[in-house]
């Protein structure tokens, strides 16, 4: 009910449908009774009735007797308009909202034109009206048309067909042809392979035509070189002792590549830190040992090569006599630096600056002092 009342306040076209096939559960009759009932909310408002589900029954099947009271219910009102449509097959709906937005739109002029406004904005137009001018002005027609003309061109009645038609006509045998349109000056080589460019140079450009001749004879001299035995190697003639330590050789490189690739596999492995001279010795007795395994023939200079000398005491254990000297020396070391250690500082030479912004030079606002430390 409320939805009811508010047309009656609402400044807009009013859209009132009635079912004439009457599937909605009411007939026609209580139709035009409730019509009635809410009209007066209607008054001064454009109105607009319209017949809906014209595709199950049109407004020429309908009665004598419902005719004549459609009639009698919108007769009263000249400005109600009737008009049919069908929302289920569109018919009529978009002649129904164009009207409804041209009655809306005039009933707003009309507003507009009675009030005291118009009047004094009224004054301010002004409207220019033309003067028609008495010479007729011809229509300018280019020089390039009327010489076409007068040669006596006609407009071809056949339009070129588009690719789209094309593609319609000949359905799933369409093919898209991108050279038939070349503007070549021999026809012919439309459909030309294109040359193709190798690394900046044209393939075209190093064609031979007589490529296949040329090869022919080319295979030809190859086919008696290898019958005159200019290709054939001759066979090395090795001794014995040559030959082991080739062997030897090989099998020394073998190890060595083994020895590289372990090498790397555990390279990022977990292992406690070594020294490197310690890493070296380590090292330089494996390889040897594995050289030696292989080759019983390798000099003993070898071994001494990656042996190192007797590791030396370090500078923090040197001058001191025994341990309980070196205790005593480490114990005096932790004690001095107890005082480093009060400012965060690894050592004397330790100028790392914790702060770099301190909070009381650059918070809070300034005051009416000095400015040089900010």
């Amino acid at each position: 009910m409320q939805a009811i009342t508010a047309l009656a306040h609402l400044r807009a076209c009013v859209l009132c449908v009635f079912d004439i096939s009457e599937q909605c559960g009411y007939s026609l009759k209580q139709q035009c009774e409730l019509f009635n009932n809410i009209k007066p909310l209607f008054a001064n408002k454009p109105l607009i009735v319209a017949l809906n589900k014209i595709d199950t029954r049109r407004p020429e099947d309908l009665s004598q007797e419902e005719k004549d009271l459609l009639e009698d219910t919108f007769k009263k009102n000249d400005n109600v308009l009737l008009m049919p449509m069908s929302t289920l097959t569109k018919e009529g709906v978009s002649e129904v909202q164009n009207t409804a937005c041209d009655a809306l739109l005039a009933h707003r002029v009309e507003q507009k034109l009675a009030g005291n406004k118009v009047e004094s904005v009224m004054n301010r137009l002004h409207v220019a009206v033309p003067k028609a001018s008495q010479e007729l002005r011809q229509p300018h027609i280019p020089e390039g048309v009327l010489a076409r003309r007068a040669a006596g061109y006609t407009k071809p009645d056949t339009i070129r067909k588009l690719e789209r038609d094309l593609e319609q006509e000949l359905g799933d045998d369409y093919i898209l042809d991108l050279k038939k349109h070349y503007d070549l000056p021999n026809p012919d080589d439309k459909y030309d392979d294109i040359p193709e460019v190798w690394e900046g140079h044209n393939i075209a450009d190093f064609v031979d035509p007589d490529i296949v001749a040329k090869l022919e004879e080319l295979e030809k001299e190859e086919a008696m070189l290898e019958e005159a035995g200019v290709y054939e190697s001759e066979e090395e003639n090795l001794t014995e002792e040559q030959m082991e330590i080739r062997e030897k050789a090989g099998l020394i490189r073998k190890e060595k590549a083994l020895i590289r690739h372990k090498h790397r596999l555990n390279k990022h492995r977990n292992r406690t830190p070594m020294s490197e001279r310690v890493i070296r010795k380590k090292q330089g007795i494996k390889r040897a040992r594995s050289i030696s395994a292989v080759s019983t023939d390798v000099p003993m200079e070898v071994d001494s090569k990656f042996h190192t000398k007797k590791l030396k005491p370090g500078r923090d254990v040197s001058g001191l006599r025994d341990e309980k000297q070196v205790k005593v020396v480490k114990a005096l070391k932790k004690r001095s630096q107890i005082k480093m250690n009060q400012f965060g500082r690894a050592g004397e030479a330790d100028r790392h600056i914790s702060a770099k912004l301190p909070k009381h030079l650059f918070s809070g606002k300034r005051g009416a002092g000095k400015t040089q430390r900010r």
